[in-house]
């Protein structure tokens, strides 16, 4: 038998640490003296430590660990899957660091040269288009932020549907209009639209006229940075927002392997501000 000195150190956990999973009955001492409460640890626990201690190293939570360690009769087949869906995570986290690292080095590079670690901004082209009339096949609806991705996939899936059963002809790649003027708790006013060649019932008119235009190719991460220049270019030349900014989905993001690939068109729809003069 071993201590509770002797098994933290073999181990690497602290005794505050053992004594809080015997609390959450992640792992128990195998023995307690009555007498003085001195716990002890057998040889056969240490691989069992060692297990949650690699678990843990996978960013697995406690809770998580315990569900593994007491489905005992498939935990092999438990554990294959828990590790499969935890590799998945950290993979995107990789990536998202290496997006990181990579922005960061450009930053770095740039201050070097003695830029601005804004000047990226510079980069980001903003053209003048006349958008003609259109007819929008689209759903509008309440929506979050955080689910903007699950209800791209669900309305357009409907709107794809629609456009087969009623045998229309798509016109140009789907898109998604931003119908609110500010935040709000209840989600974003949000339309997902497809245009298509026909006017039948449940199709609307869309006149953008006049827009500012930018092409983005690359991660969506960087339509802030569109916006903000976008907004920046109109109050510099005297014009104003006057349609639901929108956004135009040349690649579809479930068909690109990488966030390289995605080419995405922003429109801007304005006006020249009347002069109070």
């Amino acid at each position: 038998m071993l201590s509770i000195g002797e098994f933290s150190n073999i181990c690497k956990v602290s005794t505050k640490t053992l004594r809080y999973y015997a609390e959450i009955g992640l792992i128990l001492p195998d023995e307690i003296n009555p007498e003085n409460g001195y716990r002890y640890y057998s040889i056969e626990q240490l691989e069992k430590m060692l297990f949650i201690n690699r678990l843990k190293s996978y960013n697995f939570s406690l809770e998580e660990i315990k569900t593994i360690l007491d489905s005992e009769e498939l935990q092999d087949e438990k554990l294959y899957l828990e590790l499969t869906r935890k590799k998945k995570v950290i993979e995107k986290q990789v990536q998202e660091f290496e997006k990181t690292l990579d922005q960061l080095n450009n930053d770095i590079s740039n201050l070097r040269q003695g830029k601005s670690i804004m000047s990226y901004l510079e980069s980001i082209d903003v053209q003048l288009a006349e958008v003609p009339k259109m007819y929008l096949l689209s759903i509008r609806k309440m929506v979050h932020e955080y689910e903007i991705a699950e209800e791209y996939s669900n309305c357009f899936s409907k709107l794809i549907k629609k456009i087969q059963e009623d045998k229309l002809t798509i016109l140009a790649p789907p898109m998604v209009l931003f119908h609110s003027a500010e935040f709000s708790p209840f989600g974003l006013d949000t339309e997902f639209a497809i245009p298509v060649k026909e006017y039948v019932t449940g199709t609307r008119d869309f006149c953008p006229g006049l827009c500012l235009k930018t092409v983005l190719y690359g991660s969506y991460s960087e339509l802030s940075s569109v916006y903000a220049k976008q907004r920046e270019w109109a109050e510099k030349e005297g014009y104003e927002c006057n349609n639901a900014l929108y956004e135009v989905y040349v690649t579809d993001p479930s068909q690109v392997l990488k966030e390289s690939e995605l080419i995405t068109e922003i429109y801007y729809p304005i006006k020249k501000k009347v002069s109070n003069i």
